[in-house]
């Protein structure tokens, strides 16, 4: 389903008019329109918008039955938090980094890697 189809959809679902859409958003009803006649694709700014004026979220929009979707394993809190003191030692490795050549950073990473396994 195209993404302005979609759009479509939801809003007769909750009995909207392009005209509610639009007082809502703050875009044009022709606009509006375009969109859910699949002319015109919305940037993700505006589907934002679209969005909360529907009562829904991005997730919601884009999932295929309807219901938020679950957040992906990858992109939990994988890594572990770093203290003020290790946060603050990456910052200036960082700054060192840019002042250094890639042929450098590419043995500096290397040994970073040595040392972790260990």
């Amino acid at each position: 389903m195209m993404i302005g189809e979609r759009l479509r959809v939801i809003r007769e679902e909750k009995k909207m008019s392009q005209g509610d859409i639009e007082k809502a958003t703050g875009l044009l009803r022709c606009y509006v329109s375009r969109v859910e006649n699949g002319h015109t694709i919305p940037s993700l700014e505006t589907m934002e918008k679209w969005t909360k004026s529907l009562g829904i979220s991005l997730s919601e929009l884009f999932s295929d039955n309807g219901e938020p979707a679950k957040p992906l394993a990858a992109f939990k809190n994988s890594r572990p938090k770093l203290n003020r003191a290790a946060a603050n030692g990456l910052r200036r490795i960082e700054a060192a980094f840019a002042r250094m050549k890639p042929r450098d950073i590419v043995i500096l990473t290397h040994m970073a890697r040595k040392f972790a396994e260990q």
